[in-house]
Protein backbone atom coordinates (compact mmCIF):
# COMPACT_ATOMS: atom_id res chain seq x y z
CA UNK A 1 0.00 0.00 0.00
CA UNK A 2 1.36 3.38 -0.98
CA UNK A 3 1.50 6.22 1.56
CA UNK A 4 -0.20 9.17 -0.07
CA UNK A 5 2.49 11.58 1.09
CA UNK A 6 4.83 9.92 -1.39
CA UNK A 7 2.57 9.81 -4.42
CA UNK A 8 4.24 12.93 -5.68
CA UNK A 9 7.77 12.08 -4.65
CA UNK A 10 8.26 8.32 -4.92
CA UNK A 11 7.68 5.43 -7.25
CA UNK A 12 7.95 2.35 -5.10
CA UNK A 13 4.79 0.95 -3.47
CA UNK A 14 5.67 3.45 -3.69
CA UNK A 15 -6.71 37.40 -5.63
CA UNK A 16 -3.52 38.43 -4.58
CA UNK A 17 -2.91 40.56 -1.51
CA UNK A 18 -0.67 43.55 -2.16
CA UNK A 19 2.10 44.28 0.29
CA UNK A 20 1.07 46.64 3.05
CA UNK A 21 2.69 48.12 6.08
CA UNK A 22 -0.64 48.83 7.72
CA UNK A 23 -1.65 46.76 10.72
CA UNK A 24 -4.58 44.46 10.16
CA UNK A 25 -7.57 45.87 12.04
CA UNK A 26 -9.68 42.75 12.29
CA UNK A 27 -9.02 39.53 14.12
CA UNK A 28 -8.57 35.94 13.08
CA UNK A 29 -11.54 33.61 13.45
CA UNK A 30 -10.80 30.50 11.41
CA UNK A 31 -8.40 28.74 9.08
CA UNK A 32 -8.39 26.22 6.27
CA UNK A 33 -5.54 23.75 6.78
CA UNK A 34 -4.45 20.66 4.88
CA UNK A 35 -7.07 18.48 6.58
CA UNK A 36 -9.48 19.89 4.00
CA UNK A 37 -7.70 18.05 1.21
CA UNK A 38 -7.81 14.26 1.32
CA UNK A 39 -4.35 12.74 1.67
CA UNK A 40 -2.59 15.96 0.75
CA UNK A 41 1.14 15.32 0.65
CA UNK A 42 3.26 17.61 2.83
CA UNK A 43 6.95 18.38 2.60
CA UNK A 44 9.24 20.89 4.29
CA UNK A 45 12.11 22.26 2.19
CA UNK A 46 14.81 24.36 3.84
CA UNK A 47 17.19 26.03 1.40
CA UNK A 48 20.10 28.47 1.65
CA UNK A 49 22.65 28.77 -1.15
CA UNK A 50 23.27 25.14 -2.17
CA UNK A 51 22.41 23.63 1.22
CA UNK A 52 19.11 21.81 1.43
CA UNK A 53 17.14 19.94 4.08
CA UNK A 54 14.04 18.02 3.01
CA UNK A 55 11.54 16.61 5.51
CA UNK A 56 8.84 14.16 4.41
CA UNK A 57 5.83 13.33 6.55
CA UNK A 58 4.68 9.73 6.37
CA UNK A 59 0.90 9.45 6.50
CA UNK A 60 1.12 5.73 5.82
CA UNK A 61 -1.28 3.75 8.02
CA UNK A 62 -1.18 0.21 6.57
CA UNK A 63 0.90 -2.83 7.42
CA UNK A 64 4.44 -1.51 8.03
CA UNK A 65 5.95 -4.45 6.15
CA UNK A 66 4.28 -3.06 3.02
CA UNK A 67 5.88 0.36 3.39
CA UNK A 68 8.76 1.31 1.17
CA UNK A 69 10.14 4.49 -0.24
CA UNK A 70 12.45 5.50 -3.07
CA UNK A 71 13.53 9.13 -3.47
CA UNK A 72 16.00 10.43 -6.08
CA UNK A 73 18.81 12.35 -4.35
CA UNK A 74 21.78 14.18 -5.91
CA UNK A 75 24.52 12.39 -3.98
CA UNK A 76 25.35 9.44 -1.75
CA UNK A 77 24.16 10.43 1.72
CA UNK A 78 26.14 9.52 4.82
CA UNK A 79 24.26 8.24 7.84
CA UNK A 80 24.61 11.52 9.72
CA UNK A 81 22.87 13.32 6.84
CA UNK A 82 19.69 11.35 7.60
CA UNK A 83 17.53 12.14 10.60
CA UNK A 84 14.16 11.29 12.16
CA UNK A 85 12.00 14.41 12.29
CA UNK A 86 9.10 15.64 14.42
CA UNK A 87 5.62 15.36 12.89
CA UNK A 88 4.37 18.16 15.15
CA UNK A 89 6.46 20.66 13.19
CA UNK A 90 4.39 19.93 10.07
CA UNK A 91 1.22 20.66 12.01
CA UNK A 92 2.66 23.92 13.33
CA UNK A 93 3.73 25.14 9.90
CA UNK A 94 0.39 24.13 8.47
CA UNK A 95 -1.57 25.96 11.17
CA UNK A 96 0.59 29.07 10.97
CA UNK A 97 0.39 29.47 7.19
CA UNK A 98 -3.13 28.17 6.48
CA UNK A 99 -5.61 30.30 4.54
CA UNK A 100 -7.52 32.29 7.12
CA UNK A 101 -10.77 34.05 7.84
CA UNK A 102 -10.83 37.32 9.80
CA UNK A 103 -13.57 39.62 11.05
CA UNK A 104 -14.22 43.34 10.92
CA UNK A 105 -16.97 45.23 12.73
CA UNK A 106 -18.39 48.38 11.19
CA UNK A 107 -18.35 51.50 13.30
CA UNK A 108 -21.53 53.33 14.23
CA UNK A 109 -22.38 55.45 11.16
CA UNK A 110 -23.85 58.10 13.43
CA UNK A 111 -20.53 58.61 15.19
CA UNK A 112 -18.45 58.98 12.05
CA UNK A 113 -17.39 62.35 10.83
CA UNK A 114 -18.77 62.92 7.30
CA UNK A 115 -15.35 63.75 5.87
CA UNK A 116 -14.04 60.29 6.73
CA UNK A 117 -17.14 58.43 5.66
CA UNK A 118 -15.31 56.71 2.84
CA UNK A 119 -13.24 54.87 5.41
CA UNK A 120 -16.26 52.62 5.89
CA UNK A 121 -15.28 50.49 2.95
CA UNK A 122 -12.36 48.21 3.69
CA UNK A 123 -9.34 48.34 1.45
CA UNK A 124 -9.91 46.18 -1.63
CA UNK A 125 -7.34 43.71 -2.77
CA UNK A 126 -6.97 42.16 -6.18
CA UNK A 127 -8.73 39.27 -6.37
CA UNK A 128 22.50 -4.01 9.63
CA UNK A 129 19.06 -5.11 8.80
CA UNK A 130 19.08 -3.73 5.34
CA UNK A 131 22.21 -5.61 4.34
CA UNK A 132 20.45 -8.89 5.02
CA UNK A 133 17.57 -7.79 2.81
CA UNK A 134 19.84 -7.38 -0.21
CA UNK A 135 19.93 -10.61 -2.15
CA UNK A 136 23.44 -12.10 -2.59
CA UNK A 137 23.26 -11.93 -6.35
CA UNK A 138 25.14 -10.12 -9.07
CA UNK A 139 24.00 -6.54 -8.68
CA UNK A 140 26.72 -5.50 -11.12
CA UNK A 141 24.98 -7.44 -13.88
CA UNK A 142 21.96 -5.21 -13.36
CA UNK A 143 24.05 -2.06 -13.25
CA UNK A 144 23.07 -1.42 -9.62
CA UNK A 145 25.53 -0.50 -6.87
CA UNK A 146 24.59 -0.46 -3.20
CA UNK A 147 26.59 2.58 -2.13
CA UNK A 148 25.67 2.44 1.57
CA UNK A 149 23.24 0.86 4.04
CA UNK A 150 22.08 2.28 7.38
CA UNK A 151 19.47 1.82 10.06
CA UNK A 152 18.05 5.16 11.21
CA UNK A 153 15.27 5.01 13.78
CA UNK A 154 12.67 2.56 12.55
CA UNK A 155 13.91 2.66 8.95
CA UNK A 156 16.38 0.47 7.07
CA UNK A 157 17.95 2.63 4.39
CA UNK A 158 20.05 1.88 1.32
CA UNK A 159 21.64 4.37 -1.06
CA UNK A 160 21.75 3.01 -4.61
CA UNK A 161 23.24 4.08 -7.90
CA UNK A 162 22.19 2.59 -11.22
CA UNK A 163 23.47 2.46 -14.77
CA UNK A 164 20.11 1.59 -16.30
CA UNK A 165 16.52 1.96 -15.19
CA UNK A 166 15.50 -1.57 -16.22
CA UNK A 167 18.25 -2.98 -14.04
CA UNK A 168 17.17 -0.82 -11.12
CA UNK A 169 13.60 -1.98 -11.53
CA UNK A 170 14.72 -5.61 -11.59
CA UNK A 171 16.89 -5.11 -8.51
CA UNK A 172 14.10 -3.49 -6.54
CA UNK A 173 11.61 -6.19 -7.51
CA UNK A 174 14.06 -8.96 -6.61
CA UNK A 175 14.61 -7.35 -3.22
CA UNK A 176 10.95 -7.27 -2.29
CA UNK A 177 9.86 -3.83 -3.46
CA UNK A 178 6.55 -3.85 -5.28
CA UNK A 179 6.70 -1.73 -8.38
CA UNK A 180 3.79 -0.15 -10.24
CA UNK A 181 3.61 -0.51 -13.98
CA UNK A 182 5.90 1.81 -15.89
CA UNK A 183 8.47 2.11 -13.11
CA UNK A 184 11.51 1.69 -15.34
CA UNK A 185 10.35 4.44 -17.69
CA UNK A 186 9.76 6.80 -14.77
CA UNK A 187 13.16 6.00 -13.24
CA UNK A 188 15.03 6.53 -16.50
CA UNK A 189 15.38 10.36 -16.35
CA UNK A 190 16.96 10.15 -12.89
CA UNK A 191 19.34 7.40 -13.97
CA UNK A 192 20.37 9.54 -16.95
CA UNK A 193 21.14 12.42 -14.60
CA UNK A 194 23.30 10.06 -12.53
CA UNK A 195 21.22 10.70 -9.45
CA UNK A 196 21.33 8.32 -6.51
CA UNK A 197 18.32 6.61 -4.98
CA UNK A 198 17.41 6.84 -1.31
CA UNK A 199 15.58 3.59 -0.52
CA UNK A 200 13.88 3.12 2.87
CA UNK A 201 11.61 0.58 4.45
CA UNK A 202 10.49 -0.21 7.98
CA UNK A 203 12.67 -2.30 10.28
CA UNK A 204 9.84 -4.39 11.71
CA UNK A 205 11.63 -5.38 14.94
CA UNK A 206 12.56 -1.82 15.84
CA UNK A 207 9.13 -0.56 14.87
CA UNK A 208 7.39 -3.20 17.03
CA UNK A 209 9.61 -2.44 20.03
CA UNK A 210 8.87 1.27 19.70
CA UNK A 211 5.17 0.59 20.30
CA UNK A 212 4.07 3.32 17.90
CA UNK A 213 1.58 2.86 15.07
CA UNK A 214 2.75 5.95 13.19
CA UNK A 215 5.88 6.28 11.10
CA UNK A 216 7.90 9.36 11.93
CA UNK A 217 9.06 11.87 9.31
CA UNK A 218 12.34 11.30 7.50
CA UNK A 219 14.73 14.20 7.01
CA UNK A 220 17.86 14.33 4.88
CA UNK A 221 20.37 17.10 4.28
CA UNK A 222 22.62 17.58 1.25
CA UNK A 223 24.27 20.15 -0.97
CA UNK A 224 23.31 20.62 -4.59
CA UNK A 225 23.12 23.52 -7.05
CA UNK A 226 19.69 22.18 -8.06
CA UNK A 227 16.77 23.59 -6.08
CA UNK A 228 14.10 21.10 -7.04
CA UNK A 229 11.60 18.52 -5.83
CA UNK A 230 11.02 15.28 -7.77
CA UNK A 231 7.33 14.53 -8.28
CA UNK A 232 7.22 12.46 -11.49
CA UNK A 233 7.81 9.06 -9.91
CA UNK A 234 4.75 9.31 -7.71
CA UNK A 235 2.54 9.89 -10.71
CA UNK A 236 2.77 6.19 -11.48
CA UNK A 237 0.25 5.71 -8.68
CA UNK A 238 -2.01 8.57 -9.67
CA UNK A 239 -5.75 7.97 -9.86
CA UNK A 240 -6.56 11.58 -10.57
CA UNK A 241 -5.37 14.99 -9.44
CA UNK A 242 -3.09 14.98 -6.41
CA UNK A 243 -2.40 17.71 -3.85
CA UNK A 244 1.00 18.74 -2.56
CA UNK A 245 1.65 21.34 0.14
CA UNK A 246 5.25 22.55 0.28
CA UNK A 247 6.48 24.65 3.20
CA UNK A 248 9.65 26.30 1.90
CA UNK A 249 11.92 28.07 4.42
CA UNK A 250 14.58 30.42 3.08
CA UNK A 251 16.60 33.43 4.23
CA UNK A 252 16.04 36.11 1.62
CA UNK A 253 12.69 36.08 -0.11
CA UNK A 254 9.69 34.39 -1.63
CA UNK A 255 10.10 31.07 -3.46
CA UNK A 256 8.49 30.32 -6.80
CA UNK A 257 8.76 27.66 -9.50
CA UNK A 258 10.73 28.40 -12.65
CA UNK A 259 9.22 25.77 -14.94
CA UNK A 260 5.56 26.34 -14.06
CA UNK A 261 3.57 29.49 -13.46
CA UNK A 262 3.34 30.50 -9.81
CA UNK A 263 0.24 32.53 -8.99
CA UNK A 264 -1.30 33.84 -5.80
CA UNK A 265 -4.59 32.55 -4.52
CA UNK A 266 -7.49 35.01 -4.41
CA UNK A 267 -7.34 37.00 -1.19
CA UNK A 268 -8.81 40.00 0.59
CA UNK A 269 -12.30 38.92 -0.51
CA UNK A 270 -15.34 39.67 1.65
CA UNK A 271 -17.57 36.67 2.35
CA UNK A 272 -21.16 36.52 3.61
CA UNK A 273 -21.51 36.17 7.38
CA UNK A 274 -23.08 32.71 7.16
CA UNK A 275 -19.74 31.31 5.97
CA UNK A 276 -18.19 31.89 9.41
CA UNK A 277 -18.81 28.28 10.42
CA UNK A 278 -18.31 26.90 6.90
CA UNK A 279 -14.98 28.43 5.99
CA UNK A 280 -13.29 25.09 5.39
CA UNK A 281 -16.02 24.09 2.97
CA UNK A 282 -15.82 27.47 1.26
CA UNK A 283 -12.07 27.35 0.78
CA UNK A 284 -12.09 23.77 -0.50
CA UNK A 285 -14.69 24.68 -3.13
CA UNK A 286 -12.79 27.84 -3.98
CA UNK A 287 -9.52 26.00 -4.44
CA UNK A 288 -11.17 23.25 -6.49
CA UNK A 289 -12.65 25.82 -8.84
CA UNK A 290 -9.50 27.92 -9.06
CA UNK A 291 -7.27 24.93 -9.78
CA UNK A 292 -9.70 23.60 -12.39
CA UNK A 293 -9.85 27.00 -14.07
CA UNK A 294 -6.05 26.80 -14.47
CA UNK A 295 -6.36 23.23 -15.79
CA UNK A 296 -4.16 22.01 -12.92
CA UNK A 297 -1.10 23.57 -14.55
CA UNK A 298 0.01 26.18 -12.01
CA UNK A 299 1.57 26.37 -8.55
CA UNK A 300 -0.39 28.46 -6.07
CA UNK A 301 1.14 30.66 -3.41
CA UNK A 302 -1.02 30.51 -0.29
CA UNK A 303 1.30 32.34 2.12
CA UNK A 304 4.56 34.25 2.31
CA UNK A 305 5.74 36.02 5.46
CA UNK A 306 8.66 36.57 7.78
CA UNK A 307 8.51 33.83 10.43
CA UNK A 308 9.11 36.32 13.27
CA UNK A 309 5.59 37.78 13.13
CA UNK A 310 2.14 37.54 11.56
CA UNK A 311 -0.86 39.81 11.01
CA UNK A 312 -3.40 38.35 11.61
CA UNK A 313 -2.09 35.13 13.10
CA UNK A 314 -3.83 31.88 12.30
CA UNK A 315 -1.50 30.35 14.91
CA UNK A 316 1.55 31.48 16.85
CA UNK A 317 4.84 31.79 14.96
CA UNK A 318 7.20 28.86 15.29
CA UNK A 319 9.85 29.17 17.96
CA UNK A 320 13.56 29.01 17.09
CA UNK A 321 13.63 25.48 18.51
CA UNK A 322 10.75 24.39 16.26
CA UNK A 323 12.39 25.99 13.25
CA UNK A 324 15.60 24.08 13.91
CA UNK A 325 13.56 20.87 14.11
CA UNK A 326 12.16 21.79 10.69
CA UNK A 327 15.74 21.91 9.39
CA UNK A 328 16.56 25.63 9.56
CA UNK A 329 20.31 25.27 10.04
CA UNK A 330 21.37 28.94 10.12
CA UNK A 331 19.65 29.85 13.40
CA UNK A 332 21.71 30.63 16.48
CA UNK A 333 21.24 29.14 19.92
CA UNK A 334 18.47 31.47 21.10
CA UNK A 335 16.18 30.04 23.73
CA UNK A 336 12.79 28.81 22.51
CA UNK A 337 10.20 31.55 22.52
CA UNK A 338 7.12 31.39 24.68
CA UNK A 339 3.90 30.64 22.82
CA UNK A 340 1.72 32.10 25.55
CA UNK A 341 1.06 35.44 23.85
CA UNK A 342 -2.48 36.27 22.72
CA UNK A 343 -3.67 34.92 19.39
CA UNK A 344 -6.46 37.41 18.74
CA UNK A 345 -4.57 40.70 19.05
CA UNK A 346 -2.65 41.18 15.79
CA UNK A 347 0.05 41.82 14.99
CA UNK A 348 1.83 39.17 17.04
CA UNK A 349 5.59 39.05 17.33
CA UNK A 350 7.63 36.02 18.25
CA UNK A 351 10.82 36.09 20.28
CA UNK A 352 13.79 37.42 18.29
CA UNK A 353 15.09 34.97 15.70
CA UNK A 354 18.82 34.96 15.10
CA UNK A 355 18.72 35.03 11.30
CA UNK A 356 15.93 35.82 8.87
CA UNK A 357 13.52 32.98 8.14
CA UNK A 358 10.99 33.45 5.36
CA UNK A 359 8.14 30.97 4.86
CA UNK A 360 6.58 30.35 1.45
CA UNK A 361 3.59 28.01 1.37
CA UNK A 362 2.97 26.52 -2.08
CA UNK A 363 -0.05 24.40 -3.01
CA UNK A 364 0.03 22.25 -6.13
CA UNK A 365 -2.76 20.17 -7.61
CA UNK A 366 -1.40 18.19 -10.50
CA UNK A 367 -1.83 15.25 -12.85
CA UNK A 368 0.72 13.31 -14.94
CA UNK A 369 -0.44 15.22 -18.01
CA UNK A 370 -0.34 18.72 -16.51
CA UNK A 371 2.96 18.44 -14.62
CA UNK A 372 5.35 16.54 -16.93
CA UNK A 373 8.45 17.87 -15.13
CA UNK A 374 9.69 17.90 -11.56
CA UNK A 375 9.29 21.14 -9.64
CA UNK A 376 12.24 23.51 -10.03
CA UNK A 377 12.40 26.43 -7.60
CA UNK A 378 14.14 29.74 -7.22
CA UNK A 379 14.36 32.10 -4.27
CA UNK A 380 13.41 35.60 -5.37
CA UNK A 381 14.28 38.95 -3.85
CA UNK A 382 10.58 39.64 -3.28
CA UNK A 383 9.86 40.20 0.42
CA UNK A 384 6.33 41.60 0.04
CA UNK A 385 4.18 39.72 2.53
CA UNK A 386 1.12 37.80 1.36
CA UNK A 387 -1.49 35.60 2.94
CA UNK A 388 -4.62 33.97 1.60
CA UNK A 389 -7.10 35.85 3.76
CA UNK A 390 -10.86 36.28 3.60
CA UNK A 391 -12.94 38.77 5.52
CA UNK A 392 -16.26 38.93 7.33
CA UNK A 393 -17.76 42.38 7.91
CA UNK A 394 -20.43 42.78 10.54
CA UNK A 395 -22.83 45.66 9.89
CA UNK A 396 -23.54 48.04 12.74
CA UNK A 397 -27.09 47.48 14.09
CA UNK A 398 -28.94 50.69 13.34
CA UNK A 399 -32.17 52.00 11.80
CA UNK A 400 -32.68 54.35 8.84
CA UNK A 401 -33.86 57.14 11.12
CA UNK A 402 -31.07 56.86 13.69
CA UNK A 403 -29.19 59.79 12.15
CA UNK A 404 -28.83 61.54 8.77
CA UNK A 405 -26.10 59.12 7.68
CA UNK A 406 -27.82 55.90 8.77
CA UNK A 407 -30.08 55.45 5.74
CA UNK A 408 -27.16 55.91 3.35
CA UNK A 409 -25.08 53.48 5.41
CA UNK A 410 -27.78 50.80 5.28
CA UNK A 411 -28.03 51.14 1.50
CA UNK A 412 -24.29 50.60 1.29
CA UNK A 413 -24.62 47.50 3.46
CA UNK A 414 -27.30 46.04 1.16
CA UNK A 415 -25.17 46.66 -1.92
CA UNK A 416 -22.16 45.17 -0.14
CA UNK A 417 -24.06 42.01 0.74
CA UNK A 418 -25.23 41.55 -2.85
CA UNK A 419 -21.62 41.88 -3.97
CA UNK A 420 -20.53 39.32 -1.37
CA UNK A 421 -23.11 36.84 -2.63
CA UNK A 422 -22.11 37.28 -6.25
CA UNK A 423 -18.41 36.99 -5.45
CA UNK A 424 -18.90 33.81 -3.40
CA UNK A 425 -20.86 32.24 -6.26
CA UNK A 426 -18.13 33.17 -8.74
CA UNK A 427 -15.31 31.81 -6.57
CA UNK A 428 -16.94 28.54 -5.53
CA UNK A 429 -19.40 27.72 -8.33
CA UNK A 430 -22.25 27.58 -5.83
CA UNK A 431 -25.71 28.65 -6.97
CA UNK A 432 -26.27 32.35 -6.42
CA UNK A 433 -29.91 31.84 -5.46
CA UNK A 434 -28.90 29.41 -2.70
CA UNK A 435 -26.35 31.89 -1.35
CA UNK A 436 -28.86 34.73 -1.43
CA UNK A 437 -31.37 32.51 0.36
CA UNK A 438 -28.89 31.76 3.16
CA UNK A 439 -28.26 35.47 3.47
CA UNK A 440 -32.04 36.19 3.42
CA UNK A 441 -31.41 38.72 0.67
CA UNK A 442 -34.45 37.79 -1.39
CA UNK A 443 -36.83 38.10 1.57
CA UNK A 444 -35.21 41.31 2.74
CA UNK A 445 -35.43 42.86 -0.70
CA UNK A 446 -39.10 41.98 -0.97
CA UNK A 447 -39.82 43.49 2.44
CA UNK A 448 -38.04 46.68 1.48
CA UNK A 449 -39.97 46.97 -1.78
CA UNK A 450 -43.31 46.34 0.00
CA UNK A 451 -42.54 48.97 2.62
CA UNK A 452 -46.19 49.53 3.52
CA UNK A 453 -46.37 46.12 5.20
CA UNK A 454 -44.30 47.50 8.02
CA UNK A 455 -46.88 50.25 8.37
CA UNK A 456 -49.99 48.03 8.56
CA UNK A 457 -48.33 45.19 10.53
Amino acid sequence: MIPSIFRWLIAIVLLAVAATTQAFCGFYVGRADTKLFNSASKVIIVRDDTRTVISMLNDYSGDPKEFALVVPVPQVLSQDQIHIGDAAVFDRLDAFSAPRLAEYYDEDPCERRPEIGEMLSMRKFSAPAMASAVAPRSDAALGVTVEATYTVGEYDIAILSAAQSNGLETWLTANGYRLPAGAAKALQPYVRQEMKFFVARVNLDIHANAGSTMLRPLQFAFESPKFMLPIRLGMLNSRGPQDLIAFVLTRKGRVETTNYRTVRMPSGVELPLFTRNQFGEVYRALFDRTASAEDHRVVFTEYFWDMSWCDPCADTPLTPDELRKAGVFWLGSAEPASRAFPRRRPPVAAAPIDGSVMLTRLHVRYTPETFPEDLVFQETGDRRTFQTRFVLRHPFPTTPNACPMAASYLREVRAREEEQATRLATLTGWELRDIRSKMSLATRGQNERNWWRRLWN
